[in-house]
């Protein structure tokens, strides 16, 4: 793989980002929309019906990604459908095998996006399009849609993964505080662990074709953590091996993390419990904790308070750090497209825009109920009106805000056959104990392509 590309989307976001990306104070002043959205009109030839498919499916994201959508379809006469695939990651490979992709696809993984767009099944962005996401969206998040220079993706949504929820009057009751440091969360694991009550985690990692990827986040954030990021940078880059010592010593430590006492897993183990599974758990009492991204607000069961002091409200914490640095692991879904026809590149150039998070971001927030409902939905475009997000989701911007170190989720930069192949199958081989760490990361190692 073009190393090139990998330093450039290994690059630390220095969250200058924050500032531009929420563009606008408490108030919802979002500033003019000509300062920051390009054109998004239709050309006046083109597709009429345009597909679009990704890895969101809940109800409440596909209803909100729709509405954003059809927006800029009403507006320009185009009928605009977005599917939402659990085994999107399977299924796009065969469609563009077949010869029969969709228009646009959201990918989450920039390296499979960068692997599509060498092998030339992605079409550049057409000058509008780049034009309209350079202005829309801060230089760190376009930097993971470019590849060898050129732009192939805009970013739709952004993600903040190095959260754990719980609910604080459940900590309370059972005599617990919020830990600070790395020590303090692993010392509450084995104090919860030792009361003999609810778990102290619940966990789960079965997510269809794309099972194993919660573990590679625990990893991730491990790796951030005990090593700091420019190691991160050289095990992304390949400089290191996967099967460093300092990687492995990692995947170890989230494997002691996930022993059988300590977890409830809803469906009996941890690889057959899926990642959406656990809110409803963990609202119920099975488990005090759950380490998951800003979008698991989507899985929180509907009517569940969040941070506002009542009992049985959701809150969150940063998952601790080791050395003071507060690292922080992000992600984010970037649509691009697989034909070159003008009106599948203005409805992206439309994606980036603050307009397309505000449709979104409102619809999928009433999907979750209204109210003071959170939608799971989080966007770093430029000019947004905060006032369309609760105060627990400007919380996740404050996190990245404090953050002195910040990357992009290693797997989704990594190779598409690693990253969204062998480091999620191995992973889940040895989180079900078929394989030891080492063995696992040798086999990863093993299928890093040349």
């Amino acid at each position: 793989m073009n190393k090139r590309w990998l330093k450039l989307a290994a690059v630390p976001i220095t969250l200058s980002f924050v500032a531009a990306a929420c563009g606008s104070d408490d108030d919802g002043d979002a500033g003019s929309s000509e300062d920051t959205t390009a054109a998004t009109e239709a050309p006046a030839e083109g597709k009429t019906e345009i597909t679009v498919t990704g890895p969101e499916r809940d109800e409440s994201e596909v209803g909100g990604i729709q509405a954003g959508l059809d927006v800029w379809g009403a507006e320009n006469g185009v009928e605009v459908t977005y599917i939402g695939d659990a085994d999107w990651e399977a299924n796009v490979n065969t469609q563009v095998e077949g010869g029969n992709p969709p228009d646009i696809s959201f990918f989450p993984q920039p390296g499979k996006l960068a692997g599509f767009a060498r092998d030339g099944v992605l079409k550049p962005l057409n000058d509008d399009a780049a034009a309209a996401t350079a202005t829309n969206w801060p230089d760190a998040w376009n930097a993971f849609g470019n590849v060898d220079g050129v732009q192939y993706g805009v970013p739709g949504s952004a993600n903040l993964k190095s959260l754990v929820w719980y609910q604080p009057d459940k900590f309370e009751e059972a005599g617990y505080t919020v830990p600070t440091t790395f020590d303090e969360f692993t010392a509450l694991v084995d104090q919860i662990t030792a009361d003999g009550g609810p778990k102290a985690l619940c966990v789960g990692i079965e997510s269809g074709q794309a099972t194993g990827w919660t573990y590679t986040d625990w990893v991730e954030d491990m790796v951030l953590r005990q090593h700091g990021p420019d190691v991160y940078d050289q095990w992304v880059d390949h400089e290191i091996p996967f099967n460093d010592p300092r990687i492995v010593e990692s995947m170890d430590t989230v494997l002691g993390i996930f022993a059988e006492e300590n977890v409830f897993a809803n469906s009996g183990t941890i690889a057959a419990t899926a990642f959406q599974d656990n809110g409803q758990p963990l609202v119920d009492g099975d488990c005090f904790m759950h380490r998951q991204a800003s979008f698991y607000t989507a899985f929180i069961p509907e009517g569940t308070a969040f941070a506002d002091g009542t009992p049985g409200a959701v809150d969150v914490f940063y998952f601790p750090d080791i050395n003071g640095d507060a690292p922080v692991l992000g992600a984010g879904i970037l649509g691009a497209a697989f034909n070159e026809d003008p009106n599948v590149h203005s409805l992206l150039a439309w994606i980036s825009t603050p307009e397309y998070a505000e449709a979104r971001q409102v619809k999928q927030q009433e999907l979750k109920g209204g109210g003071l409902a959170l939608s799971g939905f989080l966007s770093a475009a430029n000019g947004q009106d905060l006032s369309l997000y609760q105060p627990l989701e400007k919380s996740f911007l404050d996190i990245l805000a404090s953050a002195a170190i910040v990357r992009f989720d290693a797997s989704d930069l990594m190779p598409a056959e690693v990253g969204a192949g062998t480091f999620w199958t191995e992973g889940t081989a040895a989180v079900n104990g078929d394989k030891t760490a080492q063995e696992a990361a040798d086999a990863i190692e093993a299928s890093w392509p040349s």
